[in-house]
């Protein structure tokens, strides 16, 4: 393979690694501070002692999160020089902001929440944990506005002579309605991540650690599971209008991800295909005119075939190939959708178990294993799909990822890098799992006093 393969594939594998964190510290900051609350409006020490389970699991997440995440900009200026050059000036405002604003008021507030439980009020102390949990969604906001902007440039403008694409309206980039879409479903699978952590933890507990633990992990699998389903049902909402406006902003992707190859009107839902080796279709399942229902609303609605998007671009772009990987972005869509709703069905199976004070039997203990990790699964297919169904380009219809790699930078100096990444990444799950494996077979802290009283309590992690 050549540099800008190996520099695709490391991002690739980085990326993905990193965004496994990012998901579940998002939605744990909200499960905490909602435990937290909970202690707080009722006095009961069981949230209490959900709260500090919780917070020691979402403390290692966003550790983690934070360390794999400054790779990522590591490999923009070393493998993606050319791409730095040519979108600095626009992709690097949001992820400034998200670094100088909404990740130092995370940060800020969440050392004064781990260190001020025996300082702070016990409402001041509750108020920095859930700015925490908003500091998670300013930055996912600021980093999906960058990668919107990927997706669908605005408020720009290339200056030939320079040859760069400058800023001219950072409220359109703020704004862009691919961002507006985009932010609600990532939040919505987000928080079906943390959802399936919370619950599938909390069964495992409820059925290996029986006893003075059942009450709160009991109403900890409900939340979980609760979590789940709300945000299951935001992802298939705004998922539907996301799927519509790629329809129209980047229609090469809608084909490429159904396997139309040629335009139609009553385009049909392509359930199952098989391709051989050489990219020929041997097999194909489909159901008439649904695709055209998702993606117009309409069953008589046209939908752009790649055959036909080809040629356009062509015309347009000059000769090429315009059409990513199509078996890649087929089933990293429906890999998505699939592990999505497995752990959807995953939540209502368990409330089912749970019903009249039951306790789910030993052999839910492997489903409670496998939960966390199908929406983990969806939201990698998610932006492997994402990311994948944008090629060959790299900012949409205006720079090609063949462009925007590195010339000065060989395949040896890639590979190097990526081998000593994955070492160091393998290392670190290693660590993850390790700690989180050690904390969750830990019994739970016994209730503390609150800072205003006579015994303040010291709470360590």
């Amino acid at each position: 393979m050549d540099a800008l393969d190996l520099a695709r594939w490391q991002f690739g594998i980085t990326t993905v690694y990193h965004f496994l964190f990012v998901p579940l510290t998002i939605s744990l900051a909200f499960v905490v501070a909602g435990f937290q609350a909970a202690w707080f409006r009722t006095g009961n020490d069981k949230y209490l002692k959900l709260t500090r389970f919780y917070g020691e699991l979402f403390l290692i997440t966003f550790a983690m999160g934070v360390v794999t995440g400054i790779v990522q900009e590591f490999q923009f200026g070393m493998n993606w020089s050319n791409y730095s050059r040519f979108v600095g000036d626009i992709f690097g405002a949001p992820l400034a902001i998200e670094g100088l604003l909404a990740f130092f008021l995370e940060s800020t507030f969440l050392g004064l929440w781990i260190f001020g439980w025996d300082k702070l009020p016990k409402w001041v102390h509750l108020a920095c944990i859930w700015i925490v949990a908003v500091g998670t969604l300013l930055s996912a906001y600021f980093i999906l506005a960058a990668n919107a902007w990927m997706q669908h440039p605005v408020g720009y403008a290339v200056n030939t002579t320079a040859g760069r694409a400058e800023l001219k309206d950072f409220g359109a980039v703020l704004l862009n309605p691919t961002v507006l879409l985009a932010f609600p479903h990532v939040i919505g699978g987000a928080f079906m991540t943390g959802g399936a952590f919370v619950l599938g933890v909390a069964v495992w507990r409820l059925v290996r650690r029986s006893g003075a633990d059942s009450a709160p992990f009991r109403s900890a699998a409900k939340v979980g599971a609760t979590v789940l389903l709300v945000g299951g049902l935001f992802v298939v909402i705004s998922g539907d209008q996301l799927g519509k406006h790629i329809t129209t902003d980047q229609p090469m992707k809608l084909a490429a991800a159904e396997n139309l190859r040629t335009t139609q009107t009553g385009a049909p839902f392509s359930v199952f295909t098989l391709w051989d080796l050489n990219g020929k279709e041997i097999l194909s399942i489909q159901v008439p005119d649904v695709l055209s229902i998702l993606a117009t609303n309409d069953p008589n609605g046209q939908v752009e075939g790649i055959d036909n998007l080809q040629a356009a671009y062509q015309a347009e772009y000059g000769p090429g190939d315009y059409s990513p990987i199509v078996p890649v972005t087929f089933w990293s869509f429906r890999l998505m959708i699939g592990a999505g709703s497995l752990a959807a069905l995953g939540a209502i199976w368990f409330l089912w178990r749970m019903r009249k004070g039951r306790v789910p039997g030993r052999g839910a203990v492997l489903i409670s294993v496998l939960l966390p990790l199908l929406p983990l699964a969806a939201n990698s297919f998610a932006w492997i799909f994402t990311e994948m169904g944008r090629q060959p380009w790299v900012v949409n219809e205006v720079m090609k990822t063949s462009d925007g790699v590195s010339p000065n930078v060989g395949a040896f100096e890639v590979g190097l890098t990526m081998i000593l990444f994955t070492l160091l990444y393998g290392g670190l799950a290693v660590v993850e799992v390790g700690l989180l494996a050690k904390r969750i077979r830990a019994p739970l802290a016994a209730p503390a006093a609150p800072a205003d009283s006579e015994h303040p309590v010291a709470f360590a992690y």
